[in-house]
């Protein structure tokens, strides 16, 4: 199977006030070709879909969009989103159940936030051609908004191996992957800026895998970081942004990703290929002359993390041979 990987989409703001006037699969520009060759598509989805409830007090950033904007995650055909991030309660535990209504009620698998904290950490099991894939997902960012046994929010936990709510997480891991063919984790971690990886990250990435996960993906810095191998897994340390309308930082190049295609044979991740993207007029568009440079600087953040990758110039993508 092939499943595509997605880093950050904020339909909120600028955007959803382009969909006003837009069909729904505008923001995924001429990126719709290559969600569609996956088996599989999953995105963090960084905004929440509710059309009332106050902003959380004392905080800059509120991304929200309308509900109708599901059909922005239909166009794409996204099957599973991750909610543990710092935006899905930016308009209060209201709208974020009715953004979990919604998704439910279009059948798009979700993880990460919920009514409480066993829902909240609940990965999402689906169905790939009789494999079952698991995600589950989880975040260091907005500690106030973890959820409770009995209180809604996000599932929160600290990038500390020593922590016991990071070794619960791992016994999730272990528990899922059990009764799944193939386990995705997702973790929204770590500051906006720079591309290099903390090395607790590297730790808990580590971990992870050890636990069971076929491919971590992490997300919440602006820019994309390298790409590791370990144990035959592969860890994509930040995916990046992949759909916004914010502002172009002109040296870090925050509208620069990937979609990555993760090809997966008898239950192992076979060939990482990152497709070059940019961000402009809030969408995501395949990268044009910028493509190989873009693929340049993600090859050198990769190599200095011991992972080898070759341009693919017909198919104008970076290859990473991992199994």
């Amino acid at each position: 199977m092939r499943i595509a990987l997605a880093g950050d989409v904020m339909l909120g703001r600028l955007v959803d006030e382009r969909l006003r006037r837009e069909a729904p699969d505008y923001p995924w520009g001429d990126v719709l070709p290559l969600l569609a060759q996956a088996d599989l598509r999953i995105a963090n989805l960084e905004c929440v879909l509710a059309d009332d409830g106050p902003p959380w007090p004392r905080k800059t950033f509120h991304f929200r969009s309308d509900p109708a904007n599901v059909a922005v995650l239909e166009a794409a055909g996204i099957d599973v989103v991750t909610l543990a991030n710092n935006h899905v309660l930016d308009h209060g535990a209201g709208a974020l159940g009715q953004m979990l209504a919604v998704l439910d009620a279009h059948g798009i698998a979700r993880t990460g936030a919920g009514p409480d904290a066993a829902a909240a950490s609940a990965p999402a099991v689906v169905d790939v051609g009789g494999t079952a894939v698991g995600v589950v997902a989880a975040t260091d960012n907005e500690r106030r908004w973890a959820a409770g046994p009995d209180a809604p929010g996000i599932a929160w936990l600290p990038i500390d191996l020593q922590d016991p709510r990071a070794q619960e997480f791992l016994a999730l891991v272990r528990r899922t992957r059990a009764r799944t063919g193939f386990l995705v984790a997702a973790v929204h971690w770590g500051p906006n800026w720079g591309d290099d990886v903390p090395e607790e990250h590297r730790v808990f990435a580590h971990a992870l895998v050890e636990a069971g996960a076929d491919v971590v993906v992490g997300h919440s810095p602006h820019v994309f970081r390298g790409v590791e191998l370990h144990r035959g897994r592969p860890v994509l340390y930040s995916a990046g942004d992949f759909v916004d309308d914010y502002a172009v930082h002109p040296v870090e190049r925050n509208d620069q990703s990937f979609l990555f295609h993760l090809d997966v044979e008898g239950a192992r991740p076979r060939t990482l290929r990152l497709h070059p993207t940019v961000v402009e007029d809030c969408r995501v568009v395949r990268a044009g002359r910028e493509a190989r440079a873009i693929a340049a600087r993600m090859a050198e953040r990769s190599a200095a993390l011991g992972t080898a990758s070759r341009w693919i110039d017909g198919e104008r993508c970076l290859e990473i041979p991992v199994g």
